[in-house]
């Protein structure tokens, strides 16, 4: 399951929490969906982040 259809399936969850409310298995289901979506949201991040490339590290080793 992609990013989108784990955001459309959480987003479906939460609307039909909000009117009729949910079953036992599907507050797992979202339980479950929004940890992917965080582990994912995470793992994005450390990869923006470690790709971070320090201007003044670089002008260091000019010669």
């Amino acid at each position: 399951m992609s990013i989108d259809e784990t955001v459309a399936r959480i987003n479906e969850l939460a609307r039909k929490a909000k009117t009729v409310g949910l079953t036992d298995e599907e507050l797992e289901e979202r339980n479950a969906l929004r940890r992917i979506y965080i582990d994912a949201f995470k793992r994005s991040l450390k990869y923006q982040l470690d790709s971070i490339k320090y201007v003044e590290d670089e002008e260091n080793n000019v010669p």
